[in-house]
């Protein structure tokens, strides 16, 4: 069994080139369409790390980070932020919502790819 990434993001674009360089990279891909969805996703399936967009439905990612850093049960779990919002105080609001990294709209895939095998390092 590989390491299971989630991505939650409800842009159909981003989650289909992050699924591919995710798979790319070996791991098993899991998606989420919106914040409800993710966290639900986070609690079943306890991925390693979540590939997490600020802003989503139904519940944003700042939401969803708060969830996971206060639920026990998933707590551990490696949080990126990856949205468009990059203003320092949303930088500041995301790691202080729990966030691990917090990486900025448009991004570099290799640049991402290896963010991510840092973080499960």
């Amino acid at each position: 069994m590989g390491t299971k990434v989630l991505i939650a993001d409800d842009e159909p674009n981003i989650v289909v080139s992050l699924s591919f360089l995710m798979k790319r990279e070996g791991y098993d891909v899991l998606v989420a369409r919106d914040g409800v969805e993710a966290l639900e996703t986070i609690r079943a399936e306890r991925p390693r790390l979540v590939l997490l967009d600020a802003m989503m439905p139904r519940l944003t990612g700042f939401d969803v980070c708060e969830a996971v850093r206060a639920d026990e049960n998933v707590r551990d779990t490696r949080i990126l932020m990856l949205t468009a919002k990059g203003r320092d105080s949303d930088i500041a609001r995301g790691l202080g919502a729990g966030a691990d990294a917090y990486v900025t709209k448009p991004f570099s895939t290799r640049d991402l790819a290896a963010r991510v095998r840092d973080m499960l390092a």
